[in-house]
């Protein structure tokens, strides 16, 4: 009795969990550090009494936080349950079916899967060689998405050019933390079809909270809000929201932890490409290595077999590499060992 959308929809294959904690896990580019010991204190402190109540549906403190540190004003701040569920808002709320919306053939896989679902049509732009953004290709859209530093590739590229265009852009930050680059979360503040989306899930090592945000104009957050409350008034949790306003406020651990996993990507490059690896100019907390027998499947199954998680994409132009992500000194040397032994 499934509907035929149900049917044919090919969902998002997100990166494996293992209930074995035996493994290295370089696979689903989470951060290798806790979150702020103050997101521990603050979730200890929490009164369970809260929990018979809805939680706060427009996030007004953790609005507040990250209007803060974003520089702008809690009308621009958006709040939901995970960057996933913000840029699922954020297609519904932006772009219509009248044009396609384009984004790179290697981006994140989840953006063909919302255009699916909400029934858009899309167009995948090929990077070019060098795996850069094509921007001839963009001409002319409905729409466009940027993964910046995109996903799985880790290239930041300057791309505050489409904050001033005449067609809806969403600006996919979740790594940018790592890029040592500026967010585009200001000009988005005060651009008339630009929104950037960011997560609490990489950086500040809340995954398991399930927390991201928008930061875009007052009049696009209220398109957001209003599909929002269309589907679930109350998606962020109570829980989630008193972590992330903990995490957040915390801004010497949260620096202290991006500058660790920076260096530590530094050293693992530098070891990959001396084993034949060629690697990209990684902006992000993760790697994308080509192996050098180019069978990426293979080197993918034996570090699986030896104790180490990576992500391995069955997918054209990815099939003779592998995502790695950055995992403490220790990860990337139990990494770094396993494929000397090949």
């Amino acid at each position: 009795m499934i509907s035929e959308l149900a049917k044919k929809l090919v969902p998002y294959v997100a990166g494996e969990q293992p209930h074995d904690k035996s493994y290295v896990k370089l696979n689903t580019n989470e951060n290798p550090y806790s979150p702020s010991p103050e997101v521990a204190k603050a979730i200890a402190a929490f009164d369970a009494a809260r929990l018979k109540l809805y939680p706060d549906p427009d996030c007004t403190a953790l609005r507040d936080a990250i209007a803060k540190k974003e520089g702008v004003e809690r009308e621009n701040v958006f709040v939901g349950n995970g960057s996933d569920e913000v840029l699922g808002f954020a297609f519904l709320a932006l772009f219509n079916k009248d044009a396609p919306v384009k984004f790179a053939d290697v981006t994140y896989s989840f953006y063909p899967v919302y255009c699916e679902l909400f029934g858009l049509p899309y167009e995948k732009v090929p990077l070019t060689d060098n795996y850069i953004l094509n921007r001839q290709g963009y001409a002319d859209c409905g729409g466009a998405v940027f993964a910046n530093p995109n996903a799985p590739t880790g290239i930041w590229e300057d791309v505050s050019e489409y904050a001033n265009k005449n067609f809806p852009v969403i600006i996919d930050e979740a790594y940018i933390d790592f890029s040592g680059k500026e967010s585009l979360a200001k000009s988005a503040a005060k651009s008339a079809n630009a929104v950037t989306v960011k997560t609490f899930s990489k950086s500040y090592g809340l995954a398991g909270m399930r927390c991201g945000y928008a930061v875009a104009s007052a009049e696009n957050i209220e398109g957001i809000n209003r599909v929002k409350n269309g589907f679930n008034s109350y998606s962020v949790n109570a829980l989630t929201q008193t972590a992330a306003l903990a995490a957040i406020r915390d801004e010497e651990y949260h620096k202290s932890t991006v500058k660790k996993v920076i260096g530590t990507r530094g050293k693992l490059i530098a070891r990959l490409k001396e084993m034949g690896y060629a690697c990209l100019n990684s902006s992000a907390n993760f790697v994308l290595a080509t192996t050098p027998d180019g069978n990426g499947g293979r080197v993918y199954e034996y570090l699986k077999e030896n104790g180490v998680l990576v992500r391995f994409f069955d997918a054209p132009r990815l099939r003779d590499k592998l995502r790695i992500t950055v995992g403490t000194d220790e990860e990337a040397e139990k990494l770094i060992s396993a494929l000397k032994r090949m």
